[in-house]
Formats: structure tokens, sequence, C-alpha cells
């Protein structure tokens, strides 16, 4: 199950991923939509490489061509039909735990985790679409020592992105 998936790498990444310097930039872009959940993301080429190793049909991760920043993205159906919040716990307990939380917005639909911990830093969108029947998520973890470099990053990913309502659009 993809949930699984993804708290292992989250907590594999945050313990792995070292404080070094990365470039940042976002002259060419690539927008990813995923054919099963319709989710859409942007990133930057230059930074980011596709790996084909790192893809399921409900997310994937790409990785920075140093091998120091990490961004995820999924999508999954949420079987356990949990609430907003107790996944916001759940998520929060498992792969963030210890970590210094300083920006954690939360809506209706959606909610942001972000912080730092260990020196690497995360930024987590998870939004609920379909009723709650579709959790979408994309996160960013990068070496804190490039915060001011990667949070540019995080504005335009985030302006980019489009949670999903399944492969036609319609929640089906």
């Amino acid at each position: 199950m993809f949930t699984r998936y993804v708290t292992a790498s989250f907590l594999l990444l945050l313990a792995a991923v070292s404080a070094s310097a990365a470039t940042v930039r976002g002259e060419d872009l690539t927008t990813y939509r995923n054919a099963r959940h319709g989710y859409m993301i942007s990133y930057p080429t230059e930074l980011f490489e596709l790996d084909p190793a790192n893809e399921s049909e409900d997310g994937r991760m790409l990785v920075s061509r140093d091998g120091r920043a990490r961004l995820l993205m999924g999508a999954f159906e949420n079987d356990e039909k949990m609430s907003l919040d107790a996944y916001r716990s759940f998520l929060i307990e498992r792969n963030y735990g210890g970590a210094k939380i300083d920006y954690a917005p939360v809506r209706p639909r959606w909610f942001v985790v972000s912080g730092e911990r260990d020196g690497t830093v995360f930024y987590e969108r998870v939004t609920f679409t379909c009723g709650g029947r579709l959790i979408n998520s994309w996160a960013l973890l990068y070496p804190a020592a490039e915060k001011r470099r990667f949070d540019q990053l995080v504005e335009q990913v985030s302006r980019s992105y489009t949670a999903g309502a399944g492969a036609k659009g319609t929640c089906d």
C-alpha cells in the first residue's frame, strides 16, 4: 500500500539527506500529471531527474542531481477513512516526531507541515479530495544549509500543484 511506502520513504529520507550546497533553478519546468489520480505538479528539470525505479502508479520520488534533495508526490485511496485531523496527527507522529515544526496551517480540505529535523528541512502539503476518499500529497526535503534557495522552490512548486480527483477528474 502506498501509505506504507510513503511513511517508510519519508523516515529514511529525513535521516539520509545531508546538509550541503545545492543549486535551485527554475528556468525549465516539467509538469508531471499522474494518470491514475490526476494530480499535477511542476518541478525544475535542471535540479531533479526522473528515475523510473522511484515510480509507481500512485506516486514518484524525484532526487536532485546532486542527491541531496528529494521531491515526493503521490495520492492514494483513503481506505481507512481517516479524517483530515486524524491523518495529520498520524503523519506528524510517524514522520516528523522530534522535529521543530515552524509552519503548519490547517484548512477544511488540506494542511501543511513544515519544519526541520537533523539538518533537513521538510515541507509537506496534504490535500483531501473526493469527499475525503483520496489523499494527495507532495513533500520537498532539502538541506537546512540551503533553506533560502529551496524555500523559493517550495513556493514555485506550491503554485504549480493541483490535487487530483481521479483519472477523469470527476472523483470516479
